[in-house]
């Protein structure tokens, strides 16, 4: 929140959609302390998962990607969104063998939409994706679309938790808090 990542007021989103609060953690690039922190909390649910790498997705989440592995030591792959048409024309970035497992790894989740998107070319090279990780579950059906495929969604907190947080501190009032539960309900 101090850093600008979190913020509230009337936002659009990919989608189109409406919302009262928009998370940046695309900022998280300009304060390695901060940066530093959210590798560690990526790093606690890492250590309970089953994976031989890391794949990050762009672009957020490559980034953050990049500070976990070199927090943990795992070594690191990310899927393109297209293939390059000049030099090799990979899909996926990075050394990896098929059989593997690799854990996903974004910023947050709002539909698993683009976390299915990101696994396609790395379902289709032969690695066992099960697992997504990400910072902030913005508890809009992402866990029950990724389920639906067999993958389970780790998150470090949802956003009502950090609206909650906020709240508790001092730095939001709790109209802004009623407006962000009544869209995360379906309400706004």
């Amino acid at each position: 929140f101090e850093v600008g990542c979190v913020q509230f007021g009337d936002f659009v989103l990919h989608s189109g959609a409406h919302s009262p609060i928009y998370v940046d953690l695309r900022r998280l690039v300009a304060y390695p302390r901060v940066m530093e922190q959210i590798a560690l909390e990526y790093q606690r649910l890492l250590q309970p998962l089953d994976y031989k790498r890391i794949a990050a997705i762009p672009y957020a989440g490559l980034p953050i990607g990049t500070a976990v592995a070199l927090l943990t030591g795992d070594p690191l792959i990310y899927p393109r969104r297209e293939a390059k048409a000049y030099g090799t024309g990979r899909l996926i970035e990075g050394e990896y063998t098929p059989g593997e497992r690799a854990v996903l790894l974004d910023d947050l989740i709002t539909t698993g939409g683009s976390k299915l998107e990101a696994a396609e070319p790395l379902l289709a090279a032969g690695l066992i994706v099960e697992d997504v990780v990400v910072l902030i579950d913005r508890e809009q059906g992402g866990a029950a679309d990724l389920a639906a495929h067999g993958m389970l969604l780790h998150a470090a907190c949802s956003l009502r938790e950090i609206v909650g947080a906020l709240v508790s501190l001092g730095k939001l009032d709790r109209d802004a808090q009623q407006r962000v539960e009544s869209y995360l309900d379906g309400r706004g």
